[in-house]
């Protein structure tokens, strides 16, 4: 059987079935991406990844993927790495609640990865549209910035429906409110100087609202309707896993992490999407824009050590072949490297860095060796074949070392990429 070793029997198949792509426009015509009609027959959630953010090909592409499926595929949501909580006030604007220009008020803090335009797109669908095209968010509040997203509404709701528990929700309102920031880069460091008092009494007064609100399930629904409470609940696991997240990234910082504690977050996105599916009509079915670190249906890994199990992998287990991945990357061109700086903007640095020439065994280099330059391919088909394929694919400059094959169901590789103008992404 051909190893990822011997990269020839993979090369030569993708040769015969990469389909080339003739547009990174998303106002080109969009028939050339036709075969993804077929191949995502029976796919409820199509997954469109990017070995990094911050990369202007990458985001004209999903442009065009998620126009084509909404259009000629009858997709009907958009979901992105982005909070849950905050991804409410998104959805109305795009069903046409507000002003064109609210939009840039409603992204004013959030990191710039290319929010922008898909919303767009899908207000001036629904504009017209007989059946319109919800946005959801998914993330953590804040994406891991601010526990507050999250805990103000949780307050408003329990306001009104459990007032007894109103200082609780106040209580970690103080404390979270000493360490928000706009990014998880700005706020994990300001918790980690948290005394270890207050860090313990943040966790214990979230799993005491948590469990409280399990428990009083009945009575909270007999004062205020399901659709409520169902969003109240999933906003306050959304702040217990972003607590959970402080103390896994502080941990990891210092070198005393534990195996693959960063992966809480990833669950609740793959619990926050799947809590979206549960909302919609049962025949909805969803795009979801994330890094292909996110995903990926297998863990990743680095230099042996298991780092974390990525969303994907919970959609997959979850939804099975109604899940697909497709990993977007490019063999050449320049990445954004992100370094962290407290004092910068959103708590990091972005370094635009030249890309290497694609190692041997990666996806990159296969699609290097087709001549193809706008590609993608249906790694399912390689699956049925018993090709082992490419070992690694890009993450920024490096490589994550994993099974193509497996962690994708497709891959689509741009010819190049370059760093986008930050101030046009967000």
């Amino acid at each position: 059987m051909p190893t990822a070793t011997d990269p020839a029997p993979f090369a030569d198949w993708l040769h015969g079935h990469a389909v080339p792509l003739s547009h990174l426009d998303p106002a080109a015509p969009l028939d050339d991406l036709e075969p993804l009609r077929e191949i995502l027959d029976g796919v409820r959630v199509v997954a469109l990844g990017e070995h990094s953010h911050f990369i202007a090909e990458f985001a004209l592409m999903r442009q065009r993927i998620l126009k084509f499926l909404v259009e000629r595929c009858g997709f009907t949501v958009l979901a992105f790495e982005y909070g849950f909580s905050e991804g409410f006030p998104l959805d109305a604007w795009a069903q046409g609640q507000g002003a064109d220009d609210d939009l840039a008020a409603h992204l004013a803090t959030a990191i710039p990865v290319g929010l922008q335009e898909p919303l767009r797109l899908l207000r001036r669908h629904n504009a017209t549209a007989t059946a319109p095209v919800r946005f959801a968010g998914v993330d953590i509040p804040a994406a891991g910035g601010s526990l507050l997203p999250a805990l103000d509404p949780l307050a408003d709701y329990l306001r009104r429906i459990d007032p007894e528990s109103l200082p609780t929700v106040q209580a970690a309102r103080t404390i979270a409110e000493s360490f928000a920031g706009d990014s998880a880069a700005v706020a994990a460091p300001a918790w980690a100087r948290l005394a270890s008092t207050e860090q313990d009494t943040l966790s214990a007064l979230l799993a005491r609202l948590l469990i409280r609100f399990r428990s009083l399930k009945p009575l909270y629904l007999s004062r205020g309707d399901e659709h409520s409470y169902d969003v109240a609940l999933q906003r306050l696991m959304g702040a217990c896993h972003a607590d959970y997240t402080f103390r896994a990234m502080a941990a990891l910082f210092t070198g005393e992490g534990l195996t693959a504690d960063t992966s809480a977050r990833d669950l609740y996105m793959a619990q926050s999407l799947l809590w979206h599916l549960n909302q919609v009509d049962p025949t909805a079915r969803v795009v979801l824009l994330a890094h292909n670190a996110h995903i990926q249906k297998t863990p990743i890994s680095f230099d042996g050590h298991l780092t974390g199990l990525p969303m994907g992998q919970h959609l997959h287990n979850a939804l099975g072949d109604a899940y697909f991945a497709l990993g977007l990357t490019s063999p050449t061109g320049h990445t954004a490297e992100m370094h962290r700086d407290e004092k910068a903007p959103y708590g990091f640095t972005i370094d635009d860095t030249t890309l290497e020439p694609p190692e041997p065994g990666s996806i990159e280099a296969a699609f290097a060796d087709t001549g193809i330059g706008l590609g993608m391919a249906d790694l399912r088909r390689a699956r049925t074949e018993n090709l082992s394929g490419p070992d690694r694919i890009r993450l920024q400059s490096v490589y994550l070392h994993t099974a193509v094959v497996d962690a994708f169901d497709g891959i689509l590789s741009t010819p190049a990429s370059t760093v986008a103008d930050l101030a046009q992404s967000r």
